[in-house]
């Protein structure tokens, strides 16, 4: 099996970020769905983060990332997939579909050295 990152883009689910109650529910859903991955043998690892952070630029650094909301890199997960294909039907069931703008899925090249 292939490793594949699916980048999550966004956070643009107000109905979501407002309510407590529908924010749990929420996390419900992403711990059956990670469960799920984990029992296939699918789940490599995932992780929030933060939206300030650093930018570098050669040796120039600044402040960022400063794009547009849709733009930022809001988490990430790792999984394991026989192909593209696969990659894809998998994701489909990522509970962050409903809370990101887009979700973009990329196979993670072996660097030999």
């Amino acid at each position: 099996m292939k490793e594949y990152l699916l980048i999550f883009r966004g956070n643009s689910n107000p109905e979501l970020m407002n309510s407590p109650e529908k924010m749990q529910q929420h996390m419900g859903k992403w711990k059956v769905w990670v469960e799920e991955l984990t029992k296939a043998g699918k789940f490599v690892g995932s992780q929030p983060l933060q939206s300030t952070g650093k930018v570098m630029e050669g040796s120039n650094v600044t402040d960022g990332p400063f794009a547009e909301g849709k733009e930022i890199i809001s988490g990430y997960l790792i999984i394991k997939a026989n192909d593209y294909n696969d990659a894809v039907e998998t994701s489909k069931g990522c509970p962050a579909l409903v809370m990101v703008d887009t979700t973009e899925v990329r196979e993670i090249r072996e660097f030999a050295m």
